[in-house]
C-alpha cells in the first residue's frame, strides 16, 4: 500500500498525504493553492464557474476533460493532470486564443463565470477544430452565465476556432510529452489508503482488489463520476467514510458491442458512452445529450447512476424498457439479474453487502421494434427529470400489439414498469381507440407524489400524454420514425 494521491496541477507535481476523502477538488485549489480563478456558484455541479480540465491517460493516450472542482474529490486525481485557467496564458502574460476571443467578442461582462466559460471553450477549442454552433452550444451547456445572453460567447467560440497559431503556444501542447511521460510514471499497483483524522480514502488498483475491499468494509462508499454524492457532501454536509474511489479503473470502463447489443463497463462515462449508444440506439445516445452539462457527463456513470436507486435518475427507464441487465461483483463472485429486478424499493436495491455493479448488457431493439425515451424537465439544459418516460413497441403481421415495455422514473419510489397499461395494450390492434382506453391504466400502475418539480396531477397527466405522443410518433412512415428516432426526447 501507498499512503499518498499524487497528480500535475498545471506544471507542478502534487503529493499529498493529508487529504480528507469529501475534499473538493475546489476547495484545494482555492484554499490551499490559492488559485482563486476558479469560482464557486452552485457548488453542486450547475452553473459551470468552477469548471477545470482534468487529464488522464486511455489506452496510452493523455485525453482532456472539462470537469466541475465543486463535486470533484481530491481523492479520485490520482494519476491525473488538473489544468487552471491560470495556465492558460503565456508566460509572458499573452493570453491564451480563446481568452482574446472572448475579449474581443466582449463576452465578459460581470466576468465570475467567464473563467468556467473560457475552460469549456478550450475543452472544445482542443478537441474540434472547427465547432459547429450546436457543437458549441453543447460543450456551453454546463455553463451558466446571467449577463451577456450567450451570443458574445457563442461568437468568441468561432473567432477562437479560427485563430490557431503554432501548436506550440498552447500549453497542453507544448507539454503533452513531457505531461504524459510523469503521469506513466504515477500509474501503480498499490492500493492507496490515506487516514486523515480517523477518516479513511481507499483507492484500490483494480477491481479485483475493490471486491476484497467491500469484503472487508461493505458500508463503505463508492465513488465514480460524483455527480450525486459531491451534493451528499456540498448540500447534505455528510461525513463519509471511507470513500473508495474507482474512476481510474480500466477494468470499469469497456464498451463492447455485439450483435445481441453493448455492454458498458458501470465506470463508463456518459461523454464516452454516447457515440456508441447514438449509434446503435440513437433514442438513447439523444437522452443523454439532456443529462447534465458537458461537465457533468463527463464525470458521471451509467452505472453510477443505476447503482444508487434514485427515483429519478434518467437512465433507469430508457435501459428497463429495453430489458437491460446487470451483472453485479463481489469478492464470491458474479450474479446477473434484470435491471428492473434490482429497485425493490426506496432507497433500497437488490445488491448484497460487498456487492458492486460491474456492468450493464443494454439490448439492441430488433430492426421492427419501435423505442423512444421523454424527459420532462422545468430546463431542456442541465435539468433533473419531473419524469422520463421510455416505450418498446411491437407490432404482429396485423397491427395488433405483440412486444411492449413502458417504464417511467419519477412517478413511484424507484423506476417501475407500467404493467396495467402493457396488459391493456397487449394483444390489441395500435390504434387511437386503443390507446385511449389504456390510458386509465396509468392511475393503477402509479400513485406520483407531489414536489417542487411536478405535483402529482402533472405528472399522471403527463405520462397518460407521453403514450399518446408515442402513439401519434409510431403511426407514421418509416422516415417520419427514423427522424423521430434520432431528434426527439
Amino acid at each position: 500500500m501507498t499512503d499518498s494521491i499524487r497528480f500535475i496541477l498545471n506544471g507542478e507535481d502534487v503529493s499529498l498525504r493529508d487529504v480528507q476523502p469529501t475534499e473538493t477538488l475546489l476547495d484545494f485549489l482555492r484554499l490551499k493553492r490559492r488559485l482563486t480563478g476558479t469560482k464557486e456558484g452552485c457548488a453542486e455541479g450547475d452553473c459551470g464557474a468552477c469548471t477545470v480540465l482534468v487529464g488522464r491517460l486511455v489506452a496510452g493516450e493523455l485525453v482532456y476533460e472539462t470537469v466541475n472542482a465543486c463535486i470533484r474529490f481530491v481523492g479520485s486525481l490520482h494519476g491525473t493532470h488538473v489544468v487552471t485557467v491560470e495556465h492558460l496564458a503565456a508566460a509572458d502574460g499573452t493570453l491564451h486564443p480563446v481568452q482574446q476571443a472572448m475579449v474581443d467578442c466582449h463576452g465578459s461582462q460581470c466576468g465570475f463565470c467567464t473563467p468556467g466559460i473560457v475552460m469549456s471553450l478550450y475543452g472544445l477549442w482542443m478537441t474540434n477544430d472547427n465547432p459547429s454552433r450546436p457543437a458549441i452550444e453543447r460543450a456551453l451547456q454546463g455553463n451558466l452565465c446571467r449577463c451577456t445572453g450567450y451570443e458574445p460567447i457563442v461568437k468568441a467560440a468561432e473567432l477562437a476556432s479560427r485563430s490557431r497559431p503554432s501548436a506550440l503556444f498552447d500549453p497542453l501542447e507544448r507539454e503533452r510529452q513531457d505531461i504524459c511521460a510523469r503521469l506513466f510514471a504515477l500509474q501503480t499497483g498499490d492500493t492507496i489508503v490515506l487516514s486523515t483524522e480517523g477518516r479513511r480514502l481507499i483507492v484500490p488498483p483494480s477491481v479485483a482488489a475493490l471486491a476484497d475491499l467491500l469484503a472487508e468494509e461493505p458500508k463503505a462508499t463508492i465513488v465514480a463520476g460524483a455527480t450525486d454524492v459531491g451534493l451528499w457532501v456540498t448540500k447534505q454536509m455528510r461525513d463519509l467514510d471511507p470513500v473508495i474511489f474507482i474512476n481510474h479503473l480500466s477494468e470499469l470502463q469497456s464498451i463492447d458491442v455485439s450483435d445481441a447489443g453493448v455492454t458498458i463497463g458501470a465506470g463508463v462515462t456518459y461523454a464516452r458512452a454516447f457515440d456508441t449508444l447514438s449509434d446503435e440506439i440513437p433514442a438513447f445516445g439523444a437522452l443523454i445529450d439532456r443529462i447534465g452539462g458537458q461537465q457533468v457527463r463527463n464525470m458521471g456513470t451509467i452505472g453510477g447512476n443505476i447503482a444508487n436507486g434514485s427515483p429519478i435518475g434518467d437512465t433507469p427507464p430508457a435501459l428497463i424498457a429495453l430489458g437491460a441487465k446487470l451483472t453485479l461483483r463481489s469478492a464470491s463472485g458474479t450474479r446477473e439479474l434484470p435491471l428492473e429486478d434490482y429497485f425493490i424499493a426506496y432507497g433500497k436495491q437488490d445488491r448484497k453487502p460487498g456487492e458492486f455493479v460491474e456492468s450493464i448488457f443494454v439490448p439492441r431493439p430488433a430492426a421492427d421494434l419501435q423505442y423512444a425515451v421523454y424527459k420532462i424537465s422545468k430546463r431542456r439544459e442541465e435539468d433533473i427529470s419531473a419524469l422520463c418516460g421510455a416505450f418498446l413497441l411491437g407490432l404482429n403481421a396485423d397491427g395488433k400489439v405483440d412486444t411492449i415495455r413502458i417504464a417511467f422514473g419519477g412517478m413511484a419510489a424507484t423506476p417501475k414498469r407500467a404493467r396495467a397499461v402493457e396488459a391493456a395494450l397487449f394483444g390489441k390492434p395500435w390504434t387511437e381507440a386503443t390507446v385511449a382506453d389504456a390510458r386509465t391504466a396509468f392511475d393503477e400502475d402509479y400513485k406520483p407524489l407531489t414536489d417542487w418539480r411536478a405535483t402529482a396531477e402533472y405528472r399522471q397527466l403527463t405520462a397518460k400524454n407521453l403514450l399518446t405522443r408515442f402513439f401519434l410518433e409510431t403511426s407514421g412512415t418509416p422516415q417520419e420514425l427514423k427522424r423521430f428516432a434520432v431528434e426527439e426526447v
